[in-house]
């Protein structure tokens, strides 16, 4: 029979049952070589994508650079002329409908700024309160961005008709000489087409801020209760000010929003009668009447230009907190 000793030596560690060799330590594993399926399934999975994003972006946008300081009706590439700083200059200087296309940028910015972004976040606090059928009320209010907002600009179309639309139907004025042409009068229908981008503005904040709300820690809220605070005080002093990362994503968001802006005035009126817009000046002078493919180019290259600021703006900020 073995004695405590021995069974002691043959368990310990290093030595294996009925040897006295010690036990060599398992050598680190080492990183595994790609194999060639390996190496195929990953280019496809890099290449297909960086070449799409080629393809449909970049190159796109370095031809757009490169067109606008040429003189192009976009028919034979033989006739596709250097114009130097021109279209730039026509853009700033001679075109009737720029500045008035800043200022519809400006007002679109502001207005979804003011209205819509505060909007989604009263429907993100109303319905992470668990009240009954939130779920329902959160895809009701989710559908409008899940629709094109070429979709969006016909459903208010519809809305707006001047003889037979839902809205001057509900005034009484329908198919009266008192009923509001929205869409074209040139003072109001610039706020119609705003109301109808808010409907689809306001329920994309309200998922990013439900998601924000979800991500709070309980805790603060409680700690802020204990403390004597109110349901308004701990909103806006813990729970608004955790949600940090989730509001700078929504200004840039509501930033680009506002300069992106094309597809519910270009369904109404095609961007003009007041309803201007810098990327509908884009289309118009691309392939619109009176075809101009360098001053078209010119148009997009600054708003390319005015989207890179805040976009910039989020990365640098992204980038230097995962530094630290």
């Amino acid at each position: 029979m073995s004695t405590p000793t021995e069974l002691s030596e043959s368990a310990a560690p290093g030595s294996r049952a009925g040897s006295n060799k010690p036990v060599r330590p398992a050598k680190p594993g080492r990183v595994k070589r790609l194999s060639g399926r390996d190496k195929v399934v990953l280019g496809i999975m890099v290449g297909i994508p960086t070449l799409v994003q080629l393809a449909f972006v970049w190159i796109p946008t370095l031809l757009s650079i490169l067109l606008s300081f040429t003189r192009w009706n976009g028919l034979a590439l033989s006739d596709i002329r250097a114009a130097g700083l021109a279209n730039y200059n026509y853009v700033f200087n001679d075109s009737p409908a720029f500045w008035p296309a800043v200022q519809h940028n400006i007002l679109w910015l502001l207005f979804l700024a003011v209205i819509a972004t505060p909007l989604g976040l009263l429907l993100a606090v109303l319905l992470d309160q668990q009240i009954r059928g939130s779920k329902i009320y959160q895809s009701i209010f989710f559908v409008p961005v899940m629709l094109s907002l070429a979709l969006v600009g016909i459903i208010w179309q519809l809305f707006y008709q001047k003889d037979n639309g839902l809205l001057n139907f509900l005034l009484g004025t329908a198919g009266t000489p008192q009923a509001v042409d929205w869409f074209g009068d040139s003072n109001i229908n610039i706020w119609a087409a705003l109301v109808a981008a808010t409907w689809r503005h306001a329920g994309y904040v309200m998922i990013l801020y439900l998601a924000g709300l979800k991500g709070v820690d309980a805790t603060l809220k409680e700690a802020a209760s204990l403390d004597g605070a109110n349901a308004t005080q701990t909103f806006f002093r813990i729970v608004f000010p955790a949600m940090a990362p989730i509001n700078i994503v929504i200004v840039v968001i509501t930033i680009i929003e506002s300069l992106r802006a094309f597809d519910v005035v270009w369904v109404i009126n095609k961007g003009t009668n007041g309803l201007e817009l810098i990327s509908a000046l884009v289309i118009t002078y691309l392939i619109g009447e009176g075809q101009s493919i360098g001053i078209g180019s010119a148009f997009a290259v600054i708003l390319l230009v005015i989207s890179l600021v805040p976009i910039t703006i989020y990365l640098s900020r992204t980038f230097r907190k995962e530094k630290f």
